[in-house]
């Protein structure tokens, strides 16, 4: 898909420019989803790991085309849970409506199981407990801007997954694909719940499509451009393309997603185990 079949984004109805945070926006598709973005219009919050990297992604932005005042970093180690809610806190106070939520930032699972101060498997924290925070303590912009987004960048490999619900940080018994996967199968699995009834939000997670990014090594095979993943990406961003709440697309279109997604009982399950995973940074 080219940037060219994306039609421009419509000022919110309150007038103003859309505000936009992309998390994980220093490289490949969270990079290029802050691009496109900003080359229409909105005011993005470019996430990274940390200040240096933030200011080197909003310089390459503004290389690329887009105005220095539009672009705004914001640096947070998503492997440090307090870092994450120090993160939301700076959102909220600047910006009392917050018009899309992109949960794009993601890491492999590492060889050997590794746990984050917190407590947790890193993927599964940085790849979903991170965006099962941020959903929560931005609820409120989100919801204030009237018909906000959030759109969770997934993986394909979802399918392939289970939750360990007994061992969800895969101590006793660990491979990387398996880990990887899981925190995939969880962000989609928690879309509905970042969007509930009366909320005035929509979520949905998505595949991107196979795309050279960092990830690629956990695929071996051949990717397409990041930019390809991340038109993907905005094409659900844009109030004239309809969405159902809670549903899971692959390249931009409606898709079938695992069944385990799709389990009220899982989707509760899961929903109380992030919230205690979370502990006291939510």
């Amino acid at each position: 898909m080219s940037d060219a079949v994306l039609p421009a984004l419509p000022q919110p109805s309150a007038g103003g420019t859309p505000i936009a945070l992309v998390t994980g926006a220093s490289s490949g598709i969270g990079w290029e989803t802050a691009r496109l973005l900003a080359g229409f219009g909105a005011t993005v919050l470019v996430h990274a790991r940390t200040t240096a990297e933030a200011e080197d992604a909003v310089e390459r932005l503004v290389a690329a085309g887009a105005r220095r005042d539009q672009l705004v970093e914001l640096a947070a180690d998503f492997t440090k849970l307090s870092e994450v809610a120090v993160l939301a806190g700076k959102v909220v106070k600047h910006y009392p409506a917050l018009d899309l939520l992109v949960n794009n930032a993601a890491v492999m699972a590492p060889e050997r199981c590794t746990l984050t101060d917190d407590g947790n498997e890193v993927s599964l924290q940085v790849n979903f407990l991170a965006a099962h925070l941020l959903a929560k303590l931005l609820r409120a912009p989100l919801s204030a801007a009237g018909d906000a987004r959030i759109v969770n960048v997934s993986s394909s490999l979802h399918r392939t997954a289970s939750m360990n619900w007994t061992d969800p940080h895969r101590v006793k018994k660990y491979s990387r694909v398996a880990a990887y996967a899981q925190s995939q199968l969880a962000l989609t699995m928690a879309t509905a719940d970042m969007a509930p009834a009366g909320s005035g939000i929509t979520a949905v997670s998505l595949n991107p499509g196979l795309c050279d990014t960092a990830l690629l090594p956990l695929y071996g095979r051949v990717g397409a451009p990041a930019a390809e993943g991340a038109a993907a990406v905005v094409r659900l961003c844009l109030p004239e393309v309809s969405l159902i709440n809670g549903e899971y697309y692959d390249g931009g279109e409606l898709a079938p997603t695992a069944a385990a997604a799709q389990e009220e009982r899982s989707q509760k399950r899961l929903a109380k185990l992030a919230d205690q995973l979370v502990g006291r940074a939510a």
